[in-house]
């Protein structure tokens, strides 16, 4: 089989691109950015500069040598895919997953018309079924992309939407946690899909994960056609497309050997 080339970024995301370099960024560069950051969001009534003193205000240094490395990663094929995943492990838990939030996940696929499985195959290869949520934060984060210059456009957009987010929700920027791409709560949205597909406030409540996860499917199985043309929406990886299925499908072989 061909070298399929995938990126391990398991959150709701978009294909990573741009000219980012593995070479230590230049601190003056850096500190250009964040000015012209700042004087955007200030122009824009946000107290961005409120924010850069806040002690919580932490850049995550080198922030474009992790992405990099990230797409360097090259997967030979599905099984390699399956431990880099701990594929075997998510498989144990579904069904537990299942049972413990069946009421929430059968009123998800009654009103959005996703097959629950699926919704949990998304859950359990983004965060374990809610195990993982980040460690990073958000605003660090996207500061950080757009001062290195590392797909800083993407970077101010996502911050744009991120302080949209925080303000509608009453919510304290710093308080949140994320990937260090970004990416937020046990479903790994990225800002952008937090406005358009998040269903309640909480971030961390997992019947809040589910609904926005079949909210965000049904949107692109409209547009697709498919469930499976919206998992690959969700992230434009074949191979990830498979994990979800399979972890899904999990769920079915079980179910029907019981009954």
């Amino acid at each position: 089989m061909a070298k399929i080339t995938t990126i391990l970024l398991l959150f709701f995301t978009f294909v990573l691109s741009g000219n980012a370099q593995a070479t230590d960024p230049d601190p003056a560069a850096m500190k250009k950015n964040i000015e012209e950051l700042a004087k955007y969001f200030e122009g824009k009534g946000y107290a961005f500069n409120e924010m850069l003193e806040d002690p919580r205000y932490e850049p995550v240094e080198n922030i474009t040598l992790k992405f990099t490395r990230a797409a360097e990663r090259v997967i030979e094929d599905f099984s390699e895919y399956q431990q880099v995943l701990n594929y075997d492990h998510k498989k144990m838990l579904i069904n537990d997953f299942m049972k413990q939030y069946e009421s929430d996940l059968e009123s998800a696929e009654k009103e959005y018309g996703i097959p629950k499985n699926v919704i949990a195959g998304i859950l359990g290869v983004e965060s374990e079924f809610g195990k993982y949520s980040g460690t990073y934060n958000p605003f660090n984060v996207y500061v950080s992309m757009y001062a290195e210059g590392h797909r800083a456009e993407f970077a101010k957009a996502q911050l744009e939407e991120l302080l949209i987010f925080v303000k509608n929700n009453d919510l304290d920027v710093f308080e949140l946690r994320s990937s260090y791409a970004g990416a937020m709560s046990y479903a790994q949205f990225i800002p952008y899909s937090l406005n358009r597909w998040w269903v309640g406030k909480d971030l961390y409540h997992m019947p809040n994960n589910i609904n926005s996860v079949a909210k965000y499917l049904s949107h692109f199985k409209e547009i697709t056609g498919t469930v499976e043309g919206a998992i690959y929406r969700y992230n434009p990886s074949d191979l990830y497309t498979q994990a979800v299925l399979s972890l899904a499908n999990e769920v079915t072989e079980v179910t029907e050997g019981t009954k």
